[in-house]
């Protein structure tokens, strides 16, 4: 069953929340050209992920809406799909205090494997 995206035209974070978007959990390309599938819900999925910050709070002093920030596993939320003026998103919030790194441009690879059993 796949829900209809949620179409909206302004998000506001509250406090210091930070919601982000284009978290990836498909099939990443390492530089080696190895292909590593699929890992989201998998023991392999155990690692930070970079997302890209869609909205902030009023109280976040950190980051600003548009940085790349690498996130601590598991310190999202599920995924909400949403409908705005750019297009179809995935949004998601993340703790604020398990931002691990801030970039002003997008991180690119992602050659991070995890050795979880």
């Amino acid at each position: 069953m796949s829900l209809d995206p949620i179409q909206l035209s302004k998000i506001n974070a509250l406090h210091d929340a930070v919601i982000v978007s284009d978290m990836n959990f498909e099939e990443r390309f390492l530089t080696s050209g190895i292909v590593l599938l699929r890992d989201d819900m998998k023991s392999a999925g155990i690692r930070p992920r970079w997302g890209r910050v869609y909205a902030v709070g009023p109280e976040q002093e950190f980051v600003k809406v548009g940085d790349w920030i690498c996130v601590a596993h598991g310190r999202w939320t599920r995924g909400v799909k949403i409908h705005d003026s750019n297009g179809v998103h995935t949004i998601r919030k993340v703790d604020p205090k398990d931002i691990l790194l801030v970039s002003d441009t997008e991180p690119g690879s992602d050659d991070t494997i995890s050795d979880a059993a």
